[in-house]
């Protein structure tokens, strides 16, 4: 019995003895790399792709080296989701149509009779965004300043509201002309802040020029506070606006300057290309004759354009639309509602069926 037992104490022994020199194994392993490699955190900053990089210093073989780690931010899809728009925020989005549009706030007229054809929402005041520049054109124009004076970016063209990009660094030198030319095809923000910075009495100046002619014009919904239209303080409604677009088309040069698909500036001793923000007056099947684009956050997207439809020559304006594409596509369904119909035979609205007093009564203006 004696043999017995110390024979199966032995065979134990055999079979825990490589189990031990495991764990031996992995603790020296352990402490070897606690000697080898030891983190300290010491900063955490954001990449240019808005992750966070956090930076460490470790020693490697006895020798300290830093190390960056990328640390994945959640996007912030409940906060994007959340942003509404001054449009909805009033409820204009609860008044339905029955062509589907995807703007809370669309208007068109003829422009040789003023008849109104579509009426939605049109008298509500709502910010406008860069449609803004439609009559900073307007006064650049009419004021007669001399399109070949160069002019300088400056900081003070920098938009330190919304933080939005351009091409033109501080220090850019370009003539009136092309300053206005790209602020209304391209929507150039710091273009149309230096045109109005540079207007005989400043900015503050302009501004006022600006709010006398909308009084001038009688577009009692509307009031200016920038030449860029980056401040959601800028607001008018849609029957404002095709006053403003109707006298605006009047002038040659802004025809041209809202229409061109492209064009190529000199700055600073190079060539610059811009492109139209809005891509249909490239479209061989519209006839655009001006048109303008918008979008901040608070106004959505945003579209006025005069146009020939059928051989009528009509006004639209599309005010507080959801998606990128959303704009232009309501002009299209628009077009082919036109298109449908004989002009002689036009129903004054066709929101629900209903006569051209269809708008947003029952929502309650924006206060501006």
């Amino acid at each position: 019995m004696l043999k017995l037992a110390l024979a199966a104490a032995m065979s134990m022994l055999l079979v825990l003895e490589p189990t031990v020199a495991e764990a031996k194994t992995r603790r020296h392993h352990a402490v070897k790399r606690s000697t080898a490699q030891v983190a300290v955190l010491a900063k955490i900053k954001p990449d240019n792709n808005g992750d966070q990089l956090v930076r460490r210093v470790v020693k490697v073989h006895g020798k300290r080296r830093v190390v960056y780690e990328r640390v994945r931010r959640a996007a912030p899809v409940a906060v994007a989701a959340a942003a509404l728009s001054a449009g909805e925020l009033a409820g204009l989005n609860r008044i339905q149509d029955s062509l589907g549009l995807r703007s809370n706030v669309a208007f068109v007229m003829d422009q040789q009779t003023s008849e109104v054809l579509y009426d939605r929402n049109s008298t509500v005041a709502l910010p406008i965004a860069s449609i803004t520049k439609l009559m900073t054109g307007l006064l650049v124009v009419q004021s007669q300043l001399n399109l070949d004076d160069v002019l300088a970016i400056t900081d003070d063209d920098v938009d330190h509201l919304k933080f939005s990009s351009s091409r033109l660094p501080v220090g850019t030198r370009m003539t009136r002309g092309n300053l206005l030319h790209i602020a209304l095809m391209s929507s150039e923000n710091r273009a149309a802040s230096a045109l109005g910075r540079n207007y005989p009495g400043g900015r503050e100046a302009f501004v006022a020029a600006m709010n006398a002619k909308a009084h001038e014009l009688g577009m009692n919904d509307t009031h200016y506070v920038d030449s860029n239209g980056l401040s959601s303080q800028n607001v008018s409604s849609a029957r404002d606006l095709a006053k403003l677009v109707m006298i605006a088309h009047q002038e040659p040069l802004l025809r041209q300057y809202t229409t061109d698909p492209s064009y190529v500036v000199q700055a600073n001793g190079r060539q610059m290309q811009y492109h139209n923000t809005n891509y249909l007056v490239a479209m061989p099947d519209w006839n655009i004759g001006l048109q303008k684009t918008g979008f901040i956050n608070e106004a959505g997207r945003c579209l006025v354009m005069q146009a020939t439809i059928q051989g009528r020559n009509v006004i639209m304006v599309f005010l507080d639309s959801k998606g990128k594409m959303s704009r232009t596509a309501d002009a299209g369904r628009m077009r082919k509602w036109l298109e449908a119909i004989k002009p002689p035979t036009i129903p004054a609205s066709a929101a629900g069926g209903v006569p051209v007093t269809v708008s947003a009564a029952t929502a309650a203006p924006l206060v501006h």
